[in-house]
């Protein structure tokens, strides 16, 4: 049997361009941390390889008779803040902190973890960040969240659209922006780039 974990999480892993509240369960993700602009070093590449290496390494190295099932890889996310601001702002990316994740199914414990970058390790020599990769529980609860087409660099009108939208609901932002990317930039064009924009919220009052 094979775990589809997009269909486990219906809603969550896809958005339109009309703003929509969704509920975020508790979720077992593979997470790096990192700070700065992602553009200006290879600290966020070196995090979104090392992810997507132990996402690989722990599929395709499962044991043919053992009673892990088979799953998807899902996309890559990334929650972006600036430390001490509960605000984010697009412009400053010198001044970004962020969590680079991708989920993983509920039975990857840290051990598997560990075992994968033992291997990644064997096969590929040193690979930067695998070190600082953890597996974490992560809980958002009650969020915002619309669909943005178009190049990551446009996306401050859509976060602007999903802030008035939430205004207008009677909730306030709370909690970190959160980016999920459904498309492979090295694959799609950037116009034709699709990332859901989500935003943890609370009732006002």
């Amino acid at each position: 049997d094979k775990v589809d974990l997009k269909k486990e999480w219906a809603g969550l892993y896809n958005a339109t361009k009309k703003p929509a509240l969704v509920t975020v369960p508790e979720g077992n993700f593979l997470v790096v941390h990192g700070q700065g602009d992602p553009n200006a070093s290879d600290a966020y590449p070196n995090a979104i390889q090392a992810l997507y290496s132990l996402s690989y390494t722990m599929k395709f190295g499962r044991k043919t008779d053992s009673d892990v099932p088979d799953w998807n890889i899902m996309p890559l996310e990334t929650i972006w803040y600036t430390e001490g601001s509960e605000v984010f702002v697009p412009e400053e990316k010198s001044n970004w902190s962020w969590i680079a994740m991708i989920l993983q199914p509920s039975f990857i414990t840290a051990a598997m973890v560990a075992e994968a970058a033992a291997a990644v390790r064997r096969k590929r020599g040193d690979v930067p960040a695998l070190d600082a990769a953890k597996l974490v529980r992560f809980d958002e609860g009650l969020s915002a969240q619309v669909l943005h087409v178009g190049p990551y660099a446009e996306e401050t009108a859509t976060i602007e659209l999903l802030a008035e939208w939430i205004g207008t609901q009677g909730y306030a932002p709370r909690g970190r922006h959160h980016e999920i990317y459904l498309s492979d930039p090295g694959r799609t064009k950037p116009e034709r780039l699709r990332t859901i924009i989500r935003q943890p919220v609370a009732p006002v009052g």
